[in-house]
């Protein structure tokens, strides 16, 4: 199958697109001029249900809905494109203007994250906790199709100040050298498998040398398995690709690849089994891990359908996230209560072997917080907490406590008890 990609100036060019109504192409044009949009022929012809639209779970997925925007954001930019006497100047001094309202990188990313060699910032490199590093290949940042909630946006807009990649001296090569402590580099994006066989080697590759024998693990964060499966079976290079993760594996590391997949529907085409056991086959781990996301998968039973395939197909549940607290978030986020409430129903309905799967865990400033349940200490109702990974690793797994906020969604929004303020922010 050859891929083809639908924008904002080709998508008239699908023959999905005379099923949606003026309003939803209103809507895609309006806040995918701010929010970016990009689906390919895979999605849309396989994975939605266009007699079920804008309900079915992919299309929100990938198609942008008029709730992503704030009402007077959505007018503003509306306003503007379709105004006759509106220059390009105008237009793009809207967007940036929206978009600055967005939190375009939450917890941290640009502040605190960005780790420096010889007192110089790593381009494309981001280290929050101890033993893992994370890498944005340059070639790797861009999607097979962007999901409408993604908290990494600001990778697909165009503008520099906002985005991660590698330089073209790949500093990021010396950067591991010097740091013995990392175990875990994690290549992400954009995608790392947007990009061919040989530019994956060329990132990957050197670390299979003796110089770098305290990296033990090497994850793949990547969205490619459900919605470009031919990656792993069809694509001309396919070969030579399973070939170089069966090598990682046999080089004494250990190649996990970090399947992000947000609905059942993702799972259900037969290239998308074929892709999993191809992976598998070279000795890969995979693991699975998505937002809990309204309009889209915000119920128990669809994530516990979810990880019972997963494990039926030999693949790991690993975290249910908390939609983070930028881009299109109140179009998404759930509560912290109800998302507390879906994970317990979803857990206690499968077996064992699924309930590997941490949350509901939010990604903030700190680490990663995972709400462990909901409790009363002297009277007073609690969210009972603990950090799943920090950047202080004394904190790791000691619980903590907030009030009960029905209301909350993010970690800002609790009031810490008394202390635990002082023991980890």
């Amino acid at each position: 199958m050859k891929i083809k990609f639908y924008t904002l100036k080709n998508m008239e060019s699908s023959i999905h697109f005379n099923k949606l109504s003026n309003d939803q192409k209103e809507a895609i044009k309006v806040v995918g001029s701010v929010l970016p949009f990009r689906v390919n022929n895979y999605v849309i012809d396989n994975l939605i249900n266009w007699d079920d639209i804008p309900n079915d779970p992919v299309f929100q997925l990938t198609f942008m809905q008029k709730g992503m925007l704030s009402q007077e954001n959505y007018e503003k930019v509306k306003d503007v494109l379709y105004n006759e006497n509106s220059t390009q100047a105008d237009i793009a001094s809207m967007i940036f203007k929206v978009r600055k309202d967005l939190n375009p990188h939450p917890a941290g990313q640009l502040s605190q994250n960005v780790p420096k060699l010889d007192d110089m910032e790593v381009e494309g490199v981001q280290h929050k906790y101890k033993e893992t590093v994370l890498v944005f290949p340059s070639s790797g940042q861009l999607c097979h199709a962007y999901c409408t909630f993604c908290f990494r946006w600001p990778q697909f807009i165009g503008d520099k100040d906002l985005k991660f990649s590698t330089d073209k001296d790949m500093e990021y090569l010396n950067y591991l050298k010097e740091n013995k402590g990392v175990t875990d580099v994690l290549f992400t994006g954009g995608d790392p498998m947007i990009m061919n066989t040989k530019m994956i080697k060329s990132y990957m590759e050197p670390l299979l040398s003796e110089e770098y024998s305290h990296i033990t693990n090497i994850r793949i964060g990547s969205k490619s398995l459900s919605y470009w499966p031919s990656r792993f079976t069809q694509d001309n290079d396919v070969d030579e690709l399973l070939e170089f993760f069966q090598k990682i594996n046999q080089s004494g590391k250990r190649l996990a690849f970090m399947a992000h997949i947000n609905h059942p529907n993702e799972m259900k085409t037969e290239e998308f089994v074929k892709a999993v056991k191809n992976i598998q086959s070279t000795g890969t781990i995979i693991r699975s891990q998505a937002p809990l996301l309204k309009h889209i998968n915000d119920d128990a039973e669809t994530w516990s359908t979810m990880w019972k395939r997963q494990v039926q197909l030999g693949i790991i549940p690993y975290y249910m996230f908390v939609e983070r607290d930028t881009g299109p978030k109140e179009y998404f986020s759930v509560s912290l209560s109800d998302a507390y409430e879906i994970y317990q129903k979803a857990i206690q309905n499968v077996s064992g072997l699924a309930r590997t799967v941490r949350g509901p865990s939010m990604s903030a400033t700190p680490g990663k917080v995972c709400v462990d349940g909901i409790t009363t200490i002297n009277g007073e109702k609690v969210f009972a907490l603990k950090l799943l990974q920090a950047r202080n690793s004394n904190a790791v797994n000691r619980p903590f406590f907030a009030k009960y906020d029905k209301e909350a969604t993010w970690l800002s929004d609790l009031e810490l008890l008394e202390d635990n303020d002082k023991l980890f922010f």
